[in-house]
């Protein structure tokens, strides 16, 4: 039998995440490998896959290439640059430039915060009917229907993002998403600290000295000191 190779496993771990329609995790990348290489006298373990997990990482961080390694959607994949975005879009533009609505990422981010929430939560939240919306969703594999709710009357569908959720806006877990203080936070605008000397200098700037005369008629201009 074979002895394990790290540096001959690399190329396998590299053509699994490149043909894999989805991500792969560490454990998957394990169970195939040991599958597909069952010949070999030692068993790869996770330690070693995530060992070159990293380098395969490292590696295709250069310049030279135009993609990369990165986990998202809940495991690794290999996802064009940022800087090359625009260049693919021109294949596949339908793909890239197909906006979600303002309602659905409304009802999207009502979703991800509160999940699992039934339609009618929803809408309670929103104020508004949500039916269009998520259905629109689930046509794009944003959310799944994870179930029923036993407690609530008529058992509505109970609705949770999904995998295809995470990898398009680049998360692994909904522990990833920004947390709801930090999103106001960025949106506040800041008051001014004002002080009594500043209402009083306000004030004075604001004096008018009126002349008059003896009879009391007003005389001449009127100047602010």
């Amino acid at each position: 039998m074979c002895k394990l190779n790290l540096s001959s496993i690399i190329p396998h771990i590299e053509a699994l995440v490149f043909a894999s329609e989805k991500p792969l995790t560490a454990l998957d990348i394990v169970e195939l490998i040991n599958n597909a290489l069952g010949f070999m006298e030692e068993r790869i373990t996770l330690d070693q896959v995530e060992s070159c997990i990293e380098g395969i990482h490292e590696k295709y961080q250069s310049e030279f290439y135009p993609f990369e390694v990165k986990e998202s959607g809940g495991g690794w994949q290999f996802l064009t640059k940022k800087d090359f975005h625009k260049t693919i879009a021109q294949l596949n533009g339908d793909k890239f430039l197909k906006r979600l609505s303002t309602a659905a990422m409304e009802t999207l981010a009502i979703i991800a915060y509160k999940q699992p929430i039934t339609k009618g939560e929803i809408e309670s939240i929103r104020g508004v009917n949500s039916d269009y919306s998520i259905q629109k969703l689930l046509e794009k594999e944003l959310i799944i229907i994870t179930g029923r709710s036993e407690n609530l009357p008529g058992k509505p569908l109970v609705y949770a993002t999904s995998r295809n959720f995470m990898d398009y806006f680049g998360i692994n877990s909904s522990e990833d998403l920004p947390k709801i203080k930090e999103v106001f936070a960025e949106q506040l605008v800041q008051p001014t600290l004002i002080n009594d000397n500043d209402f009083k200098t306000a004030e004075a700037d604001e004096e008018v000295n009126v002349p008059v005369n003896e009879s009391g008629d007003m005389e001449g201009e009127v100047n602010k000191p």
